[in-house]
């Protein structure tokens, strides 16, 4: 028998499948081995030698390998294709005592031809793939390590801090300072409407030629006098076509942005569902089966085989026109490593539509956006026949001009497979797409009337997930699979909070940022920090790592000596006290600041220990004593129902409440909603009714 290992349940259920007989298929659980929990685990004055130990929850995982590998004739070690992937092999191998021969397999995508072609060609474990996963782990536990003890001291005990996401949190920080900082300007849009068999608007742009901005309502009325009763006459006519290109097929940064944006998913979210299209889950009527190739990725490149197909696909469903002369080439960014392919779905017959009803809603429709975006990828560009007029109001002095921008499709390419493919523009600029009248120069127009409307330029936009991970992606902070985690970690350490889809620097998010600033600029510098990004990339085209960090820790270090021995910490805010009296011992609660948002704490701490949530959402009433529930999080973040009459009253439970207790047995009843149906569902005897 031979052995595979991989990483995941999921994985080795769906290889397994493909493999058959002759072969056992195990999953790791992801790392067996990493850096210790409570200590540094590098040893600084041996050249940074990490220390490695296996997880306690992987004991029993590693045994059962252990047993398995003695029983068996080879061995594969199947781990994702990243340097993750490498990193958990070479544990894998050193753990379980495998030689250091062809063990090493790798896929893009987990198909039946894709693992037994891999078996093929086993290679041996990239060790610059390795002390590239290294030199990130080891640093980002010396940054993490060091910094962590420095901002709990300076503001509160129990603060901690990372290497990239500090660069994250302060591109979060400036953002909302740049907010705080804008002043609003003054300035009023014009627009003249005119009738006919297809009325038009078309929007003031110029005086005698020269871009002019009406800056406020005395100049507006000074504009309305000169151009008042004044003809209309068409000044300029320019036909064209235009041609749109499609987009190129995701990335892993460009599948999050897309996907937040388009469904109200987080990007942890997104990646979730990603990973489980990649690993494979049981499907009605296929078994189990993956659906998209390796999802973590910062490429546009496309197997040939691919391509190939995707040119029958699309000449058989849309027509041969809809294909280009020539297959579409995308070019790779600067940055990019390009080690894997685009995502892209595995097989263009599993379309997505036939599958609908089998998977879940979230599931199809990131699997939907996959398919669609890399079948439009390979498609003709969009043609559009496109006009644009320029006319005057003429005066007796000056002309006056105004623009319109119409735009009808000619031929639909790409977009017949991907419309939603772009975001709307800014509607102030006058040249939304319009259907024209036909138009020649010198014609005279029918005016209608004038419209106008004050306006004020607006600040910059908070990030949303989908604009920081671009932003991220732009400045070279982090890396394709890391986006996701950063944005979740700041939210976890309550530094940024959402606010509909934006995301908001917390007060405590600006005072850690203000606090690394002061004493690591290096790290909070996002130049530096791309720079380091870059130098961690060199180690896996063959630098030393530990090269890497021995230039950097000194300097380093030195900051945080500093840092220890400047006595300052940051001012504390004075209390917010709020209007609601503490129930035990009468003194005026005080507003504070959690993980999970604000709430009322006893002045009196910790002599009176009463806590209440502020602004805390109402879910029911109790059915044991008759006060409000509240929605309330638990240590771990989890949502639960809790009485605001605790702890006088004890009631807490994961579902929401029924506002009255069992008719049987007079026990608690949840709320369970199910394809359209609300029930009441005893938690002891099961009683049910349905509303």
């Amino acid at each position: 028998m031979k052995l595979v290992i991989v990483e995941s349940p999921s994985k080795a259920k769906t290889i397994g499948k493909y493999l058959g007989q002759g072969y056992r298929v195990l999953a790791s659980g992801g790392h067996v081995c990493d850096l210790p929990e409570k200590r540094l685990g590098i040893d600084v004055e041996n050249h940074f030698e990490p220390e490695y130990v296996i997880s306690d929850d992987k004991q029993r995982v590693i045994a059962n390998l252990k047993s398995t590998v003695k029983n068996s004739q080879q061995v594969f070690l199947a781990t994702d294709p990243d340097r993750e992937g490498e990193a958990i092999s070479w544990h894998l191998q050193n753990v379980l005592s495998l030689p250091d021969d062809e063990i090493r397999i790798e896929f893009n995508e987990i198909s039946k031809k894709a693992v037994l072609n891999a078996l093929t060609k086993p290679r041996k474990i990239n060790r610059n793939l390795v002390d590239a996963q290294q030199a990130r782990r080891v640093l980002d536990r010396i940054v993490g390590y060091k910094i962590s003890p420095v901002i709990s001291r300076k503001i509160k005990k129990g603060l901690s801090a990372g290497r990239v996401q500090s660069a994250a949190l302060r591109m979060v920080v400036d953002r909302e300072r740049e907010i705080r900082a804008f002043k609003p300007e003054e300035y009023w849009t014009l627009h003249a409407l005119f009738k006919g068999k297809h009325p038009f608007k078309a929007l003031f742009a110029d005086v005698d030629g020269k871009k002019f901005k009406i800056p406020n309502k005395a100049a507006l009325d000074k504009l309305l006098t000169q151009i008042d009763g004044k003809p209309y006459i068409v000044d300029e006519v320019k036909r064209s076509v235009q041609k749109v290109m499609p987009m190129p097929p995701f990335t892993t940064s460009t599948l999050q942005q897309d996907a937040t944006t388009k469904f109200s998913m987080s990007a942890p979210q997104v990646m979730q569902i990603a990973q489980q299209l990649y690993e494979g889950f049981e499907i009605e009527g296929e078994g189990h089966v993956a659906l998209v190739t390796y999802i973590r990725t910062d490429s546009v490149r496309v197997a040939d085989d691919a391509v190939w197909a995707a040119k029958r696909h699309i000449v058989d469903k849309y027509g041969a026109e809809f294909y280009p002369k020539f297959p579409n080439k995308f070019a790779v960014k600067a940055q990019a490593q390009d080690a894997h392919e685009a995502i892209r779905p595995i097989s263009l017959e599993k379309d997505p539509e036939s599958l609908k009803t089998k998977l879940s809603r979230n599931h199809y429709l990131v699997y939907k956006l996959i398919y669609d975006r890399f079948v439009a990828s390979q498609m003709a560009p969009a043609q559009y026949d496109t006009l644009k007029v320029h006319l005057n109001a003429v005066g007796d002095s000056h002309k006056f001009g105004f623009k319109v921008q119409g735009r009808t499709l000619k031929f639909a390419g790409f977009t017949a497979a991907y419309a939603d493919f772009r975001s709307h523009g800014n509607e102030d600029d006058g040249e939304e797409s319009t259907l024209l009248p036909s138009l020649n120069e010198g014609d005279v127009l029918d005016f209608k009337e004038l419209k106008y409307e004050q306006k004020f330029t607006k600040p910059p936009q908070r990030y949303t997930e989908s604009s920081l991970i671009k932003a991220m992606e732009e400045n070279g902070i982090g890396r394709p699979s890391t986006y996701a985690s950063i944005i979740s970690v700041i939210a976890k350490r309550a530094y940024t909070e959402k606010e509909g889809k934006n995301l908001k620097a917390t007060e405590l998010g600006e005072t850690v940022c203000d606090a690394i600033v002061k004493y690591f600029p290096d790290i909070m510098d996002l130049k530096f920090t791309a720079k380091m990004e870059k130098e961690l990339d060199d180690v896996e085209e063959g630098r030393k790592w530990q090269d890497l960090i021995e230039e950097f820790y000194p300097g380093f270090i030195n900051e945080v000596k500093n840092a220890f021995h400047d006595g300052s910490v940051q001012p504390k805010k004075e209390e917010e006290v709020s209007d609601v009296r503490c129930e035990k011992c009468g003194a005026m609660m005080v507003v504070k600041e959690g993980r999970y948002g604000k709430f009322l704490a006893c002045p009196n701490y910790p002599t009176c220990k009463n806590i209440l949530s502020a602004n805390a959402e109402k879910a029911g009433t109790c059915p044991i004593c008759g006060k409000d529930v509240l929605k309330k999080h638990s240590k771990s973040g989890k949502l639960f129902y809790g009485c605001s009459g605790y702890p006088s009253c004890k009631f807490a439970s994961w579902d929401p409440p029924a506002p009255y207790l069992c008719p049987k047995c007079k026990s608690t009843m949840i709320i369970k909603k199910s394809k359209g149906t609300t029930k009441y569902v005893c938690t002891s005897c099961k009683y049910e009714e349905e509303k």
